[in-house]
């Protein structure tokens, strides 16, 4: 059985990605007491113990206001943490898959979707990181995979703690008689996180480079959630749009799936998603 070194196990995506794999994979899941990315030889040490054959690096400092506020706390792990990992998979002989994310495409001053070549200038500080780490992860390993991962939802909550997402939300708020509104200046993927989980495995398969992970979608969030309600036969009137929401620098990162595609990966488009998804709710 394949050793798996899975980082990020306490958050949203890792914590999910050790429940799936853990009966095809001799999983290692530590905690951050067990293993601090931050520490190069610590990393070393961990890898010299349990040889990974695969590490799946989903450890990350993601929240935006978080990176702004405090970037001497974020950049060690999104950065030299991500670094420390690509190094050690090279070293210990390891395919590596690093998350990046689709936040890179902010400010490039290009519609989508947007592809892997394109030249990136994100404006925040969480968009540097990525951008940052993706360049020293594969200056120390070009082997390693980093997958631009877009805004990822699930159906299920895990624990009490989990920050909520998306399809949650929506699913709450369908319970009041609220209006629900949404942005018309933001244009962006949105993909159940399940599809990410399985599709890691063929990921690993990949040649190192850069690759855009998730559902594409071409609508802006209020057409998105106006099409999910018409195909589920759901009131549309009860939806609103949101005008003010990126009116002064509306946002587009939908992403081109073509080089993930022509790598055997595919994604359902991020309407078909949310309308099955959707089937699971009541309005």
């Amino acid at each position: 059985m394949k050793r798996l070194l899975i980082t990020g196990a306490s958050g949203f995506l890792g914590r999910r990605t050790a429940a799936f794999y853990h009966e095809a994979y001799d999983v290692f899941a530590p905690a951050r007491t067990e293993l601090d990315i931050t520490d190069r030889g610590h990393v070393y040490e961990v890898f010299r113990q349990f040889q990974p054959h695969c590490v799946i690096h989903c450890a990350a400092v993601s929240e935006l206001d978080k990176c702004e506020k405090d970037p001497e706390g974020s950049w060690p792990v999104n950065v030299d943490g991500s670094r420390n990992m690509a190094a050690a998979a090279a070293e210990f002989s390891a395919k590596c898959l690093l998350c990046g994310s689709d936040q890179v495409y902010l400010g490039n001053g290009r519609k989508g979707p947007h592809s892997e070549e394109e030249p990136i200038a994100p404006p925040t500080v969480y968009g540097v990181e990525k951008k940052t780490a993706e360049k020293e992860c594969l200056a120390v390993n070009p082997d390693c995979v980093i997958l631009r991962l877009s805004w990822m939802y699930d159906t299920r909550t895990l624990f009490p703690q989990e920050h909520g997402d998306f399809f949650r939300t929506l699913a709450s708020r369908l319970q009041s008689a609220a209006p629900l509104s949404y942005p018309i200046h933001d244009i962006r993927g949105l993909t159940d996180v399940n599809e990410v989980i399985r599709n890691f495995e063929n990921a690993l398969e990949l040649k190192g480079g850069i690759y855009n992970f998730g559902s594409p979608n071409h609508m802006n969030t209020y057409e998105t959630v106006r099409a999910m309600f018409t195909a589920l036969g759901w009131d549309p009137h009860r939806l609103s749009k949101n005008e003010e929401d990126f009116a002064e620098n509306p946002r587009d990162i939908s992403m081109d799936l073509r080089r993930s595609s022509d790598g055997g990966i595919e994604f359902s488009s991020t309407l078909d998603a949310l309308v099955r998804n959707g089937r699971t709710l009541s309005s």
